[in-house]
């Protein structure tokens, strides 16, 4: 072996992604000392995103004064690297931002009795983005997981510089409550340099805007909604997507992952014409896999718990797909490997890392578990190496 590639998530609770590379590579090294071992951070849109990408790509961590769901001030962290896209003419976007916008606007900002979606905002997601801008930011990897809002990213567009009017042109807040007496919208206040940057948005679920399946009947509930303010929130929905089929052109009530974080999504794709990808698979755009791949020997990649839903968008599954296509073979490894998995899907070989009848807490512990992966990759290393696939 000369060449492998360690690209794994993080192992929720226990390791980094970078902890969880580092830990292989030792376990690769003990065989082969002489192997060259590429380590790529990874993750897949949600918790971690930011601190993954920033360092993959090298870039710096920034603080900003925001607001949380409900506008009360605090700080929040997002990253900044210096790799810009580089356009058609040759000539580089600028600086790329990058944020999970749950710093700002998450449910873990809230306690259980203040959830209400009627009242949080995407105010403070904005005001990040305005931060970022400002710094000379005109690319946006942004992952959108984990809302406490259902308010169709109005408040984050609020904090841009766009104004939502009534019918008696009263400027409105950007609230699930307000979303229903909106009927114009003013974008002249949001910078053009905003409008024209590029945004890659993580967005793994599916979900439509507005209906049944849509952001207020799906995710409201787990955000303090009551049957009754749900059916409030999506008819404030319906009503905000036909004023926005009306100003933008696009119908979103029907656009996949236009739910996601309580309608932010779509509010980015129609008005900031971001683009919906999934979380993996902006990841490894961001970090170059495919090209820091080319010529590996092996990859190895895992998560926490591999299961049936691991070939459902989540890291692994996407890491597979990209190794598959440049014809290298992929060893998955997992802290525990779920009972409904029952084939391999697709990887070379599955590995869980945790000796049977281990404690969970004790299996949980990062300097345990870092000794599981280091050790369950030496014996991975030591079956090619008998095996003669050197």
């Amino acid at each position: 072996m000369k060449n492998i590639v360690v690209a794994s998530d993080s192992f929720k609770g226990s390791l980094t992604s970078e902890e969880v590379a580092e830990a292989a590579a030792e376990g690769i090294r003990a065989v082969f000392p002489e192997c060259n071992v590429t380590r790529i951070c990874i993750a897949d849109g949600g918790e971690g995103t930011t601190e993954a990408l920033v360092r993959a790509l090298g870039g710096e961590s920034v603080q900003v004064d925001v607001h949380d769901p409900l506008m009360r001030p605090m700080k929040a962290t997002y990253g900044i690297t210096g790799h810009g896209r580089t356009l058609p003419d040759g000539s580089c976007a600028g600086r790329t931002a990058i944020m999970e916008m749950s710093a700002a606007s998450g449910l873990p900002l809230l306690a259980p009795e203040e959830r209400d979606p009627m009242k949080t905002t995407t105010f403070g997601t904005g005001e990040m983005i305005m931060d970022a801008y400002r710094r000379g930011c005109t690319r946006f990897l942004l992952g959108i997981g984990g809302s406490a809002t259902n308010d169709a990213g109005t408040g984050m567009l609020s904090a841009l510089g766009a104004r939502f009017l009534d019918k008696d042109g009263n400027i409105l807040e950007g609230t699930g409550e307000n979303l229903a007496r909106m009927t114009a919208v003013d974008m002249s206040g949001v910078p053009e340099g905003i409008i024209k940057a590029w945004f890659d948005v993580a967005c793994d679920v599916d979900n439509p805007f507005c209906g049944p399946e849509g952001a207020a009947y799906i995710f409201a509930p787990q955000k303090g909604a009551g049957p009754d303010t749900v059916r409030l929130l999506d008819k404030g929905m319906e009503s905000f997507a036909e004023m926005t089929r009306k100003v933008c052109g696009q119908d979103i009530r029907t656009m996949k992952g236009a739910g996601a974080a309580g309608g932010l999504g779509g509010a980015l794709a129609a008005y900031l014409g971001a683009r919906l990808v999934p979380g993996s698979e902006m990841i490894l755009d961001a970090v170059g896999f495919d090209s820091l791949a080319a010529g590996a020997d092996l990859v190895i990649t895992g998560e926490g718990r591999i299961d049936r839903q691991t070939s459902m968008g989540k890291v692994p599954s996407a890491v597979l797909k990209r190794a598959s296509a440049l014809g290298i073979p992929v060893i998955a490894i997992a802290g525990c490997i779920g009972e409904d998995m029952e084939t391999s899907q697709g990887f070379a070989a599955v590995f869980p890392v945790t000796p049977y009848g281990m404690d969970k807490d004790e299996a949980m512990r990062p300097s345990t578990s870092s000794a599981n992966v280091r050790r369950t990759v030496h014996q991975i290393m030591n079956v090619i190496r008998i095996s003669g696939n050197e």
